[in-house]
């Protein structure tokens, strides 16, 4: 049988869904055509994507894989019908929080000056690889060990962690912190594309309670609101301030990576060698 397109926007819309149910409602179908379209396409594939097991659907091993593949073949296929790709298309960079630090508005002025003929947008996606390889972007920011498989990526520099404390709380009196002196709190973790883990705390000195967010909005408002400190790096502070937290130096942390990432032989955005020389020109000038 032949596959279409509406079988991969199945497919995610099921995959995001967790149901059959609402992937139905979102897509405007029936639930037997719906699960119609899933058996066909995993017909064609040979494999079972979805476990069925469940009243919460859950992704197979393959279907986690080939979720990215459908994501990414469907940005292609719209950026290429898109009527404003005929006569420029932009670069897209990712990234799932703070960018470039205090680099982030220089780089795309100095874009917009050294290649007006090109747009550079930037996008903030709440992902690992901050949609990278789904194919929302065409390059990314991201920060510490980057695992996905499949990308290139380039050390711009190592940027220092800091702690960050609510206002009024006892931390954010001191100069500078220690990770002991945040154990004694909850600390609210970015399980999406957060660099902090509890790993960063020797055994048997590690905090005994977290608080799991999925962006850098909610772990903001864990803090702010008192319930938790973080642990950042020092382009957090520029580019994410709030009136009810304050930053400190944290002294004994090991501090982050940095990295440009971008797909390893695909064709990619013509301009990617531009941005990866102005990115690095620009670290190296400050």
């Amino acid at each position: 049988m032949t596959m279409e397109l509406r079988h991969l926007r199945a497919f995610l819309a099921i995959a995001e869904e967790g149901t059959i149910t609402r992937a139905a409602e979102r897509l405007h179908i029936g639930q037997p055509a719906l699960s119609r379209t899933l058996r066909q396409l995993e017909g064609h594939l040979g494999v079972r994507l979805v476990d069925r097991s469940t009243h919460h659907l859950e992704l197979t091993a393959a279907g986690r894989t080939f979720r990215n593949k459908a994501a990414a073949a469907l940005a292609a296929v719209d950026a290429a019908l898109d009527p404003r790709a005929l006569s420029t298309v932009p670069l897209r960079l990712g990234h799932p929080w703070a960018a470039l630090g205090d680099l982030t508005i220089p780089l795309l002025r100095r874009w917009d000056e050294e290649h007006p003929d090109v747009p550079l947008e930037l996008r903030r996606i709440d992902d690992r690889t901050a949609g990278l390889t789904q194919g929302k972007v065409d390059v990314a920011l991201l920060r510490g060990r980057v695992t996905a498989p499949g990308l290139v990526t380039e050390l711009l520099v190592e940027e220092e962690r800091v702690a960050v404390v609510p206002v009024g709380s006892d931390l954010a009196d001191r100069a500078r912190l220690t990770l002991a002196d945040l154990a004694v709190w909850p600390v609210a973790l970015n399980t999406v594309a957060g660099t902090t883990t509890l790993d960063l705390w020797p055994e048997g000195a590690r905090p005994t309670a977290t608080i799991e967010v999925g962006n850098t909005d909610e772990w903001l408002t864990a803090i702010a609101v008192g319930r938790a400190v973080g642990i950042s790096t020092s382009a957090t502070p520029r580019l994410h301030t709030h009136p009810a937290i304050v930053y400190r130096p944290l002294a004994d942390a090991p501090p982050v990576p940095l990295l440009l990432a971008w797909q390893r032989g695909a064709p990619g955005h013509p301009a990617i060698p531009d941005l990866i020389r102005l990115a690095r020109a620009m670290v190296a000038e400050s």
